[in-house]
């Protein structure tokens, strides 16, 4: 990814997808404005719940108590709010329907006016790539008021619920007529279906593009049972790359971006906030030791494939927005799978930042991919790279002191003299599809 305003001549070669217009809400920040507040601050914006909070929450008393039950989460605020009449919802539908639904909806339409445009009198066709998480909503709120069910009917309940509808519905209600797309990748789906957006922009399938993801729990106030071993972490903060690294801690969130063709976007006047240049995707497939563990192989190709369509050189990348899930297992393999690209093209040794999102706002699931590309885009456009946190002791199963790269750990200029700022972002999903 590449920063166009600092490029010494137009970049106008036939892949390169213009970032138009973009739309977020995360943990600690209701729009993009605050976010990027929050991560130049350093701020952790993961939520710590009283027992009475999650008592009054409905969360089961006995694990409450539970030693190992962490009370924490990445909380999204007023995720139950949502401007019904606006987008011709019927208070009884808008009930009905995931909150996953309602707030990307609303997420679409402040993406594409952020990008200045309507859809209404767009010439050309929008589509729409797009994926969620599990309907919390439906597991634990709507199946426990039966009668509410019954009284809508089945199909009804579906159609707000079930995860093939999140794209279509955007459609319908804002008539946007390309593709429209759900992407179902786990941890990387939302730049698993950022990545198929710019596909469909370059074959013609649409002229303009949605693309991001969404992930919010139902109830909001609840922590979590940690397991030795798993995935989540003890205490509710995540630590990419330390060595006390033992996984993540859950958030809700969305993430949107508008994308266009950079030949289209110029002719336009589009602003522009970054181009991609290129992009890959891929499986581990049965190169690893288990499904839910992550690939130095896949990772390395993943990277390797985005750096060659793009036409660039890892020595002119100066920061990487990592996966950087802060688990003992995932963090080595990521920096391993880097270095297998980096590393074996140039001699360079620590001049590539790396930072995780996860370590300001949790691990947001379908989101996250999201969450780290809207973030690379906001450090292009201030300049800035703001600090990894809770980045202490250097994880020692990493070898930092021969590697191209270091943990960025505080808030630093971003110039890079007559070059373009060039970024790359990771997203792994748990069973093996990597995006890059």
């Amino acid at each position: 990814m590449t920063d166009l305003k600092n490029h010494p001549q137009p970049l106008t070669d036939d892949n390169a997808i213009a970032i138009v217009g973009m739309a977020g809400r995360f943990p600690g920040a209701r729009d993009l404005e605050q976010f990027w507040q929050n991560l130049a601050a350093g701020q952790e914006s993961i939520a710590f719940f009283t027992k009475e909070e999650l008592l009054a929450a409905g969360v089961d008393p006995t694990l409450v108590d539970h030693p190992h039950y962490v009370h924490a989460n990445g909380l999204l605020e007023n995720a139950d709010f949502f401007d019904a009449s606006f987008f011709g919802y019927s208070p009884r539908e808008a009930e009905a329907t995931d909150p996953q639904q309602r707030l990307f909806l609303e997420g679409a339409w402040t993406a594409l006016e952020d990008a200045g445009y309507d859809p209404a009198t767009f010439p050309g066709r929008i589509g729409i790539y797009a994926g969620s998480s599990i309907s919390t909503y439906l597991l634990y709120q709507l199946m426990a008021n039966p009668d509410f069910v019954r009284m809508l009917g089945e199909n009804q309940i579906l159609i707000g619920n079930d995860k093939d509808h999140l794209a279509a519905r955007v459609a319908y209600k804002l008539n946007l007529k390309g593709p429209s797309v759900n992407v179902q990748t786990a941890c990387s789906t939302a730049l698993v279906a950022v990545h198929l957006a710019c596909q469909s922009l370059l074959t013609g399938e649409c002229d303009m593009a949605l693309a991001g993801g969404i992930s919010i729990r139902a109830p909001q106030k609840q922590g979590y049972l940690y397991h030795e071993g798993g995935i989540d972490s003890p205490d509710g903060h995540c630590r990419a790359f330390d060595a006390k690294a033992q996984g993540a801690v859950g958030g809700s969130g969305l993430g949107l971006v508008v994308l266009k063709r950079l030949d289209s976007a110029l002719v336009d006047g589009d602003w522009i906030y970054a181009v991609i240049k290129g992009s890959a995707i891929n499986n581990d497939g049965a190169d690893k030791v288990g499904y839910t563990a992550p690939s130095i192989n896949g990772q390395a190709q993943v990277i390797a494939e985005a750096l060659g369509i793009a036409g660039i050189d890892p020595e002119t990348v100066s920061y990487v927005e990592t996966h950087g899930s802060g688990t003992p297992l995932g963090d080595p393999i990521e920096i391993a799978a880097l270095s297998q690209v980096f590393e074996t093209r140039s001699p360079k040794r620590g001049y590539c930042a790396l930072g995780s999102v996860k370590t300001n706002i949790g691990h947001l699931s379908a989101a996250a991919g999201a969450a780290g590309l809207i973030k690379t885009v906001l450090m292009l456009q201030h300049r800035q790279i703001p600090p990894s946190l809770n980045f202490e002791q250097p994880n020692p199963q990493i070898n930092w002191t021969d590697s191209a790269f270091f943990v960025n750990t505080v808030l630093r200029s971003w110039e890079e003299g007559n070059l373009p700022r060039r970024a790359g972002v990771n997203s792994f999903g748990l069973g093996g599809t990597n995006a890059h």
